[in-house]
């Protein structure tokens, strides 16, 4: 353990999984004082019960036609950042969605690798304020205390999201239901729940059961439409050509009002049907199984330090910075990160948080630590950064998988000064950062258009931005660049890359050429209004 077990840590990280070893591995590079965590015996505790047909959903794509290791994290939804190149997922199966016992042993190398300080069969039982050093101060099961300046929760979402309904008490939980399809042969079953973990159910029993019912109160979401990789995924979505194909399946959109059992052990759910003016009828099974997802668990929280939640309860409210909005110190890594982009980008997985970990890193650097971002500088000539732009988005994999929510800064400089750029800064967070405060600045991100969930992107008849036309970039909505001016809270301009249907945003005419304009445009503006 690093330093006196009496004094404070500088940080414990609460949780062993991906994103408490992505925390550890960044806060020991950075020489803090830390210490994970874990109430499992190995890291990765919760990927040995989920999922429960144990195929990950996360894409593992190890052929892509480069050896460019940051272009290949892009397909690469598994592996944890490190210094150490080889040390990467793609290695563990070749598997295109991969099975979750790879994910396990991926990790605990992980772990091994980098030498992380982790107390296995530790759980945090009891969290309070250290009323000594006024950081915290938490006592695990066997009575041992730990104590810390900061706090940073990465144990993800640990409990079970069940809705509030009369009798769902009767219902069988996702995470305890057989996975055994001969269980369920000849059987009437009601799935709860329309997300992935409904619809991965309902696909492994489609061969034994005789009537399969899927219901939740909105519609189901194609991830492949929306973007959102949380959203069902075409891996689990067999069961929709069930439905559509009259196989005795179905999708019940409306709400379940109770449920009851019957004395021969079947269950009686009154259901209110949405698509027919809210009628109402009670419908006969044999299981009801609840698919409704996790939320954070709060309950090891003193009242003191008990962090705020939002979304029904099931995350904790966060600032930009990744800390509790009303406990200071209170920090969080993850899925747990996801609030801030609730189905709206990647937050909630791998491939999205490890970047906002890092982020996080930066953030408790520069707050705790005096440590300014790590830079690069330009000169503050339209050419040199429009160059440095799309040297970037044509390479960066965090702008890529965590699109709309961390983007580069490039700083605007009062007089002659070089450029600052930045890279991979949670955009909200930029706007209150020391960034801001010093003057001017551009944000680069890589975005969908504002509304592309509603476009179908294999309908021919809907109009798409042509390819290369800079004056219609605005209108994409693929992926793109986008790049605006901002000052004193104020935005002064918007600039959209051309979509390009290999995402290279590097054509001389249809995006540099456009990109320098801007920047001169921009440029040129900040020197007439200091003019003034």
């Amino acid at each position: 353990m690093h330093g006196s077990p009496h004094a404070p840590l500088d940080y414990l990280v609460i949780g062993g999984g991906p994103a408490g070893l992505q925390t550890g591995q960044l806060l020991q590079a950075a020489g803090h004082r830390y210490r994970i965590l874990e109430s499992g015996d190995a890291p990765g505790t919760f990927f040995r019960t989920f999922p429960r047909h144990r195929k990950l959903i996360s894409i593992n794509k190890v052929h892509n036609g480069t050896d460019d290791p940051e272009l290949n994290l892009r397909m690469d939804w598994n592996s944890l950042l490190s210094p150490d190149p080889r040390l990467l997922f793609t290695r563990y199966s070749a598997r295109y969605f991969p099975h979750a016992d790879d994910l396990l042993r991926y990790l605990a190398d992980f772990a091994e690798h980098h030498g992380l300080d982790i107390a296995y069969g530790t759980r945090a039982a009891r969290i309070a304020r250290d009323t000594e050093g006024g950081g915290f101060r938490v006592t695990d099961q066997h009575g041992a205390e730990h104590r810390a300046e900061r706090l940073v929760m990465a144990t993800g979402l640990t409990l079970p999201h069940i809705p509030a309904i009369p009798g769902i008490e009767l219902a069988e939980d996702y995470a305890e239901t057989s996975v055994a399809p001969e269980d369920f042969t000849d059987q009437r079953v009601l799935i709860l729940g329309k997300g992935n973990s409904g619809l991965e159910t309902a696909d492994n029993l489609v061969e034994t059961a005789a009537v399969i019912h899927v219901a939740g109160p909105g519609s189901v979401r194609l991830a492949w439409n929306s973007h959102y990789v949380g959203h069902l995924r075409a891996v689990n979505n067999n069961f929709l050509d069930t439905y559509q194909l009259k196989s005795q399946n179905a999708l019940l959109d409306g709400q379940v009002l109770g449920v009851e059992k019957d004395g021969d052990g079947r269950y009686r759910v009154r259901f209110s049907f949405s698509r027919a003016d809210e009628t109402v009828k009670e419908l006969r099974y044999d299981r009801v199984i609840t698919c409704t997802g996790f939320r954070f668990d709060p309950s090891p929280f003193a009242p003191e330090c008990r962090p705020e939640l939002v979304i029904n309860d099931r995350f904790a409210a966060l600032t930009s910075a990744y800390e509790s909005v009303n406990v200071p110190g209170l920090y969080f890594a993850g899925t747990l990160m996801q609030q801030r982009d609730f189905k709206k980008s990647t937050g909630g997985f791998i491939h999205g948080f490890r970047y906002a970990v890092r982020a996080l890193s930066r953030i408790l650097g520069e707050r705790h630590h005096g440590e300014p971002w790590p830079h690069r500088t330009l000169e503050p000539e339209p050419e040199a950064l429009a160059d440095a732009v799309v040297a970037r988005v044509n390479r960066t994999s965090a702008l890529w998988q965590q699109f709309g929510v961390l983007g580069d800064v490039l700083t605007v400089p009062e007089s002659g000064e070089p450029c600052r750029y930045l890279e991979e800064m949670p955009v909200d967070y930029a706007h209150e950062s020391p960034v801001a405060e010093r003057g001017g600045y551009f944000t680069v991100t890589l975005e969908y258009g504002p509304d592309h969930d509603k476009v179908d992107p294999f309908d021919i008849t809907v109009r798409r931005t042509a390819q290369n036309a800079a004056d219609e970039a605005v209108d994409a909505a693929y992926l793109h660049p986008v790049i605006r001016h901002h000052r004193a809270g104020r935005l002064l301009g918007t600039h959209h890359m051309a979509e390009n249907l290999e995402n290279e945003w590097d054509h001389p005419e249809a995006h540099r050429a456009p990109l320098v304009r801007f920047f001169a445009g921009q440029l040129g503006r900040r020197t007439a209004d200091a003019g003034r």
